[in-house]
C-alpha cells in the first residue's frame, strides 16, 4: 500500500501457492481474502464476515447479513445443464479488487499511485481430479478455539517483542508481522470453512485471529 504496509502476499505452502490480501493496517494484519491454487478461495467483508467462498465444485456470494445472494457450479464439474456464472467484481478496499470470470480466471488486481499489478489465482480442476482430492481435516469447536487463541497469543508476544526492541511506536509499527503467523491464521480459517460449526463460532474465531 502507499502507506508501506503489505497488501498482497504470495507464498508457497507444501505443493500449492497461496495468495493473501491484507487490510491496510499493519497492527492487525487483518486478512481480507485468501486464494489457493487448489481451487479454494474466500473473501471477507471489512468486519470479517464471509463475502465470497469458492471450492473446486463452485462458489457462493453472501450479503453482509449472511444471506446467500448467488450460488454457482463450475461447468466442468457439473454434468448436464447449469446456471452460467455472471462475472463478479468486488472491491476489497480502494486499492485491491477481485474479478471472477471463470474457474481459471479469478483475478486479484492492485492499483496505487498510477501503477497496477494483476494476479490470476484461478485454476482448472477436472471432475476426475476433484473426486480424488482428500477430504478436508475436520476439528471440533474446542480444538479450533484453542488454535485461534494460540495464534492470538503469538501475535501479542510478537507485538511485545517489537515494543521492547523498538521503543518508538513509529519504528515497530513499520515492521512486517512474521510470515509464519500469517500462515497459521490462514490455516485456521481454512479449518473453520471445513468444520461443522455454527456461523457464530466461525465469526468469533475469525475475529480472534484478525484482532
Amino acid at each position: 500500500y502507499p502507506s508501506g504496509n503489505p497488501a498482497i502476499i504470495v507464498t508457497r505452502e507444501t505443493d500449492q501457492l497461496i495468495c493473501i490480501v491484507q487490510e491496510d493496517d499493519l497492527r492487525t494484519a487483518k486478512i481480507r481474502a485468501l486464494f489457493q491454487s487448489d481451487g479454494r478461495s474466500t473473501c471477507y467483508y471489512p468486519n470479517g464476515d464471509e463475502w465470497i467462498n469458492m471450492s473446486v465444485q463452485g462458489g457462493q456470494y453472501l450479503d453482509q447479513a449472511g444471506n446467500r445472494v448467488r450460488r454457482w457450479m463450475w461447468p466442468n464439474l457439473s454434468p448436464g445443464p447449469h446456471v452460467p456464472l455472471s462475472p463478479i467484481f468486488i472491491s476489497l478496499n480502494r486499492h485491491v479488487g477481485v474479478r471472477i470470470l471463470a474457474q481459471d480466471k479469478i483475478f486479484v488486481s492492485f492499483l496505487a499511485m498510477g501503477r497496477q499489478a494483476k494476479f490470476n489465482m484461478g485454476t482448472k480442476v477436472q471432475a476426475g481430479a476433484a473426486s480424488q482430492l482428500p477430504p478436508p481435516t475436520r476439528l471440533g469447536e474446542d480444538e479450533l478455539l484453542l488454535l485461534a487463541f494460540r495464534v492470538r497469543i503469538l501475535q501479542l508476544f510478537d507485538r511485545m517483542r517489537r515494543c521492547l526492541n523498538f521503543p518508538s511506536s513509529e519504528q515497530w509499527n513499520k515492521i512486517h508481522p512474521p510470515t509464519y503467523l500469517v500462515t497459521q491464521a490462514v490455516k485456521i480459517l481454512e479449518l473453520c470453512m471445513a468444520a461443522d460449526i455454527s456461523d457464530e463460532l466461525r465469526s468469533s474465531i475469525r475475529a480472534i485471529v484478525n484482532a
